[in-house]
Formats: structure tokens, C-alpha cells, sequence
């Protein structure tokens, strides 16, 4: 009896190289735990180098896809701003996790497609905070999969309303000018409980 065959069909299998397709789509293990569905959170906390009378924004921010391809859906629960006048905001996700200096070391916005802004994955755009809150829930063009996932990555909320690459400067094409950067915060993938807790 010949084991040529089997032993073949094993170092194929052993010695596959992934395509580019599979790894812009590897599943983590908590895919399966979660029916499918990928969770994160991300714990926001002011700018540890804010200037004095500045906004201090706690929350968080939660995420949940629904595999490689789908959408991923975005909700913000974002509080301690002012409560006297509505405001536009700007969040983004920035490029690195890194809260070591403050908001300022996340970097600037992620963009691993090399794009103008507003064609970044993070580009959430802008949001009015009512009664000192924002409480929005968006999809997103970002992803929790594969190589341009953006776990591991910060959200950052600015003090100015962005301006959508429409500002004529090279600021503008760069982050839209929203300004300093009030609080952030590193995205986690998550169990399910902080998002079907906020659902509710």
C-alpha cells in the first residue's frame, strides 16, 4: 500500500502560503464564539494634555460585524460635553493605540489606502452633541478583519466640526481641520455583553 498521496496532500496543506484574498479575510477564534459576529469596545477618556476650560468626554464607542464583508456598525455613548449649546464634533480613527502623550501619539488619521480625507475607513464625520451627549449608532467603512483591521487603533473626538476636505488648505485633505483633540480611547475586540448591554 502506497502513502505517497496522503503524505502530498498533507504538506500542501501544512506549507500553504495564504493568498492576499484569505488574509484580508482571517476569522479570530471570537467569530465562532459570537455566532459570526466580531465585537470591540473603546473606552474613551479626555486628552491627558488638555488646556485648562476644555471639555472633559468620557463614554464609549462599540462595534459589531457581522463577518469580512458586512458593515460594520458603530455606536457612540459619549458624554461631558458642554450642555448649554449643541455643537458639531468630529471622531476619527487615528493610526496608532498609543496614549502614551495624550490623544496626541495615536497619530494621524488611519488611512492604509493612502486616500484624501474624507475616503478614510475612520472618517466618521461630524456629530451634535445634544444636552452635552452624543448618542448616534452609524455603519462604517472600516472593518474588524484581516489585515487593515482596525483593532488596535484609537478613536479621537475633536473639538471642532470637520470640514470634510473641503477647506482648500492641505489640513483639510489631511484630517478637515477638526482641530485639537478633546479624548480617545484604543478599540478591543470584546465579548458581546458591553454592546447587547447598550442595545437594550
Amino acid at each position: 500500500m502506497s502513502y505517497t498521496l496522503p503524505v502530498v496532500l498533507l504538506l500542501s496543506f501544512v506549507l500553504h502560503t495564504p493568498t492576499l484574498s484569505e488574509k484580508l479575510t482571517l476569522k479570530p477564534p471570537e467569530h465562532e464564539l459570537f455566532n459570526g459576529s466580531l465585537y470591540a469596545t473603546c473606552r474613551m477618556k479626555p486628552n491627558t494634555r488638555l488646556l485648562p476650560g476644555t471639555p472633559r468626554v468620557y463614554g464609549h464607542v462599540l462595534f459589531k460585524q457581522t463577518g469580512p464583508q458586512e458593515k460594520l456598525q458603530v455606536m457612540f455613548r459619549l458624554y461631558g460635553l458642554p450642555d448649554y449649546y449643541s455643537k458639531s464634533r468630529a471622531i476619527h480613527i487615528h493610526q496608532y493605540g498609543d496614549l502614551s502623550e495624550g490623544c496626541i501619539s495615536t497619530g494621524g488619521h488611519y488611512n492604509p489606502n493612502e486616500v484624501n480625507h474624507p475616503h478614510h475607513p475612520g472618517d466618521f464625520g461630524n456629530f451634535i452633541t445634544r444636552n452635552g451627549k452624543i448618542r448616534r449608532a452609524v455603519t462604517s467603512k472600516a472593518t474588524l478583519y484581516g489585515g487593515t483591521s482596525v483593532l488596535g487603533r484609537a478613536v479621537v473626538i475633536h473639538e471642532k466640526e470637520d470640514d470634510m476636505g473641503h477647506g482648500g488648505d492641505p489640513g483639510s485633505l489631511l484630517h478637515g481641520n477638526a482641530g485639537a483633540r478633546l479624548a480617545c480611547c484604543v478599540i478591543g475586540i470584546s465579548s458581546s455583553k458591553p454592546w447587547n448591554k447598550t442595545r437594550h
